[in-house]
């Protein structure tokens, strides 16, 4: 009887540590299924590989910008043949990305494109802020921004300012033509 009983113990805290483990897709998890599957590219560098001209910078934006330390991107190419899948996958990240643990922070549109950008952490300090913009003639893009000391605040302010500046368009040439 007390075999059957730890057994049954035993059994139930499994199926506990189990069910808990399984709350759905993370954006960090679609990231590794998906880097290097086709119609897919991915691509990490840090944001000091990115020259942009910071000249006209407040010093809010500065500090904002060496806040941020790495930029992951991925990016999904749709065309004619995958517009279902593109659907889905499409789905998919905006299902991760209503998760409650993702803020809002602004919405903008970019040549007819919306983008949406949202943040893990308090209205202190932002852990991650993730970048989301899709064409439906182009596909999608996420943009993870990692780094210390971020705050949602600054990084309104940073984006902003990273809408107006001169960057140079080559440094995302690799990028811009996989959705060519």
């Amino acid at each position: 009887m007390q075999r059957t009983i730890k057994y049954l113990m035993y059994s139930l805290l499994t199926a506990f540590i189990l069910t808990s483990c399984g709350k759905g897709e993370s954006l960090q998890s679609y990231y590794v299924d998906n880097q290097e599957t086709k119609n897919f590219i991915s691509q990490d560098f840090p944001l000091s590989m990115v020259d942009i001209d910071k000249s006209g910078f407040t010093e809010e934006q500065k500090e904002a910008y060496n806040s941020v330390s790495k930029l992951n991107f991925l990016g999904y190419k749709s065309s004619d043949d995958n517009l279902e899948t593109f659907k889905t996958e499409i789905t998919k990240v905006k299902t991760i990305l209503s998760d409650e643990k993702y803020n809002d922070l602004m919405e903008f549109s970019d040549k007819g494109n919306k983008v949406s950008v949202k943040y893990i952490g308090n209205d202190d300090e932002a852990e991650e802020v993730i970048l989301f913009g899709s064409s439906p003639d182009m596909g999608f893009g996420i943009v993870r921004i990692l780094g210390d000391d971020m705050s949602p605040d600054k990084m309104v302010t940073l984006i902003e300012a990273l809408k107006k500046a001169d960057i140079d368009k080559s440094q995302l040439d690799n990028i811009m033509n996989f959705f060519k």
